[in-house]
């Protein structure tokens, strides 16, 4: 069975790296499905659950990983997901990022409207949203 070679990386740490049996990413225009064979193709990641799924020796189940931006390569060898912000959704604690998120809107509405450091608060707020809906979808809220 053909297979491709995962690296999945975000800023602090590689989060997978082995042999998958296809990926779905999320990009800014829609899901991409890679296989093996797939053409070489950079691509921008937009916000959403990759899915990785696991060779069928590896138990054949889905990792799901969900994503804000970032960019993926693919080439001959596998795929490099470059990941801005990634979290496996089984690792969401809903409190902790409600938590994180109330602390962004409070530092964020001490930086004066129209100071550019306010965007590094939005960003994080963003994210905190987008890891609850995750966790709501998938009946952890």
């Amino acid at each position: 069975m053909a297979e491709l070679n995962c690296q999945f990386v975000r800023p602090d740490r590689l989060l997978y790296e082995g042999p998958v049996k296809s990926l779905v990413l999320v990009t800014h225009s829609g899901e991409l499905g890679v296989w093996p064979g797939h053409a070489p193709e950079i691509c921008s990641l937009g916000d959403g659950v990759v899915r990785l799924h696991m060779l069928d020796k590896d138990g054949g189940d889905t990792r799901k990983v969900v994503i804000s931006g970032g960019y993926a390569e693919i080439n001959e060898r596998g795929v490099i997901i470059l990941a801005d912000h990634a979290r496996e959704t089984n690792d969401i604690e809903p409190d902790v990022v409600r938590q994180t998120r109330e602390a962004a809107f409070d530092a964020r509405d001490k930086i004066p409207e129209g100071d550019h450091r306010r965007t590094y608060y939005d960003n994080k707020i963003n994210w905190c949203n987008l890891l609850l809906k995750t966790a709501a979808e998938n009946g952890q809220a």
